[in-house]
């Protein structure tokens, strides 16, 4: 009798500060061509690579839970969130790795912006030991590294059949055609920060949630 497969596991980590479109179409995209059942989203808390958030852990995980909120394919994990320390991406992918043991198929979802720039992670040749790398797009980001080692890093990894992610436990960096959506935090940020609307960028609840809590707004100057 054949040995049963395990689920493929997703994780998708960022700011999320707030979250947006850019995040959840992507990553629907992403579950389609990599037929992902379902997607873990993981805030982190201190990202020691980006600006520190504008909005705190709590509110964070506030708007990340009204954005999946009735959508089966994700789910939440606030793990990183409960750390004073930096969240380092590998730390991280070394505890999910020993909850699940060393034989199910484990992947960490990225941009291409976050590819570019994985060689200035902490332990980064050690995620794919760990699992494997989903990569969706982003517009306006280069498709080749930027040396030669990196770029034969890359291709001694790369896969573009679905069915090595979900046979093997990592080691895979999967380049992902999803739609390059533009849209950023940063600009949604800007946007509110100027009393500009953002209903095609972020869901409802969650821009409610950010109008209730007066988020992303200047402070006025004392008189």
């Amino acid at each position: 009798m054949a040995k049963q497969r395990l689920p493929l596991c997703a994780i998708y980590g960022g700011t999320f500060d707030p979250i947006h479109y850019g995040h959840l179409k992507s990553v629907e995209a992403l579950a389609k061509l990599a037929a992902l059942h379902q997607v873990t989203i993981m805030p982190n808390n201190v990202p020691p690579h980006r600006p520190q958030p504008e909005a705190s852990s709590q509110q964070r995980k506030e708007m990340v839970e009204l954005a999946i909120a009735g959508n089966p394919l994700f789910r939440l994990d606030a793990r990183e969130l409960q750390r004073s320390t930096p969240s380092y991406t590998v730390e991280t992918l070394e505890q999910i790795r020993a909850e699940h043991g060393p034989e199910q198929p484990l992947a960490f979802v990225i941009g291409q912006d976050s590819l570019l720039s994985l060689h200035h992670w902490h332990r980064w040749e050690a995620l794919t030991g760990l699992c494997h790398l989903l990569v969706c797009q982003r517009p306006g980001y280069a498709i080749a590294m930027d040396n030669a080692d990196q770029q034969r890093w890359l291709d001694s990894h790369l896969t573009s059949h679905v069915n090595d992610l979900h046979s093997a436990p990592g080691g895979k960096v999967f380049l992902a055609q999803t739609p390059p959506y533009d849209i950023s935090a940063t600009v949604i940020r800007q946007r509110l920060e100027n009393n500009l609307p953002c209903d095609d960028l972020v869901p409802a609840p969650v821009l409610e949630f950010i109008h209730l809590h007066h988020l992303y707004r200047s402070v006025p100057e004392a008189k």
